[in-house]
């Protein structure tokens, strides 16, 4: 008569041993180091009769059972594969390229743009606040030698005669109580705070139009790239730099508009483009068409009603920052994981060129800022030591004057 099997374990069974599963390869930055590596580790072969000794637990896995064990090693190994830090990635060899799990280059993280949309925003907001403001009907209620207000229809928000803003846009006593740049107030009216206010103004449709899509052709590429906190920072100081070179230069003219931060995201890009050459092909290339760009936009400033000074502030400011702000790493660095495992490499993430251009760039931005926002407030006119520098914001010709 058969019998039940018993519960207990009789003396000739045998346990089964369960062995920890084999160790991750783990993605690990190149270390250089002099020392030769180990020999790697060799697994047993399928005709291996000798069953390898377990190796030694680690202090915080005494007292468990095989099993155990072998769940928290499988569990380690999933963290690990992840790129926490570990203990055990101290055991990899040094010097060598490791065996990617994930290859994805250092710098490479594309950023999804919000923040170039949001100033976008922000200035047709403002724009339409002021036109709202500005009430043209209201203020030009007998029309004079100027004539009356363009597209009528939008009543309130109609736009001044074009005798007295051809870009289509308020009147300069609408920008001025808005907090357009104005010398006088900024100096003796205690009101610095125009130097930051001017930059989300603009003179009229033309204008926001051509400044907003210059934003959005320059900045949404450097935002997916760099990310929304160094932009945004190039962006705002870049401002304000144009806005201090424009009142050490010019003081009988009102000033408004995004200009000078938008020359200082293309001085950033040939920064970029300068520090981090390694990364790049076709260098001259860049350059040259980069260079251009700057140059036809610097031409176009020498036209009257154009504040050149604010497009050379803003783009000096932003070629600083682009050497403190964008500085990436450099070609060896960035394609350590294509070389083939077990290559040499370096540990150097930055070259020394870029080290010396940043600390550089960012002594001149502080200088270049301390000194000018002193001379700014102290009623300093610059053009009393430069005679010729007027002719950086417009040239007369026998079309047009420069006297106003």
């Amino acid at each position: 008569m058969p019998t039940a099997p018993s519960s207990q374990p009789t003396a000739n069974r045998a346990v089964p041993s369960v062995r920890p599963p084999p160790p991750v390869p783990l993605l690990l930055p190149c270390i250089y180091s002099h020392s030769s590596p180990r020999p790697p580790h060799t697994p047993p072969t399928a005709t291996t009769t000798s069953r390898p000794e377990p190796a030694p637990p680690l202090p915080h896995e005494k007292g468990r059972s095989i099993v155990e064990r072998a769940a928290m090693a499988t569990s380690r190994a999933d963290v690990e594969r992840g790129g926490s830090s570990s203990p055990r990635k101290q055991q990899q060899e040094k010097g060598k390229v490791p065996t990617p799990l994930y290859p994805q280059h250092e710098g490479e993280r594309e950023w999804t743009p919000w923040l170039v949309p949001s100033i976008l925003v922000a200035n047709i907001t403002v724009f339409t606040i002021a036109m709202y403001y500005n009430n043209c009907p209201a203020h030009n209620a007998k029309p004079g030698r100027d004539g009356q207000c363009v597209a009528g229809f939008l009543h309130r928000f109609s736009f001044q005669p074009l005798r007295q803003n051809p870009l289509l846009g308020p009147s300069s006593a609408t920008l001025v109580k808005m907090g357009a740049l104005v010398w006088d107030k900024v100096v003796h009216g205690h009101q610095g705070w125009r130097l930051f206010s001017c930059m989300w103004m603009h003179a009229g449709v033309l204008h926001l139009v051509a400044n907003m899509l210059s934003l959005l052709f320059v900045g949404l590429r450097l935002e997916q790239q760099f990310g929304y906190v160094r932009i945004g920072a190039i962006y705002l100081i870049s401002g304000v730099g144009g806005s201090v070179l424009s009142s050490l230069f010019i003081r009988s003219a009102i000033s408004v508009g995004a200009s000078g931060a938008l020359f200082g995201l293309l001085g950033a890009m040939l920064a970029e483009l300068l520090s981090n050459w390694t990364i790049y092909t076709n260098k001259v290339a860049a350059v040259t068409t980069l260079l251009f760009v700057i140059a036809v936009n610097l031409v176009l400033g020498i036209l009257p009603h154009v504040n050149n000074f604010a497009h050379i502030g803003g783009f000096l400011t932003g070629f600083l920052l682009g050497f403190v702000l964008l500085m990436r790493p450099h070609f060896g660095w960035m394609e350590r994981y294509r070389l083939p495992a077990g290559s040499p490499c370096t540990a150097r993430k930055y070259l020394p060129y870029q080290w010396a251009l940043m600390a550089a760039a960012l002594a001149l931005a502080v200088a270049g800022f301390a000194i000018g926002l002193a001379m700014v407030f102290r009623g300093a006119n610059a053009n009393s030591s430069c005679g010729w520098c007027h002719y950086l914001s417009c040239v007369p010709t026998k079309s047009w004057t420069c006297a106003n």
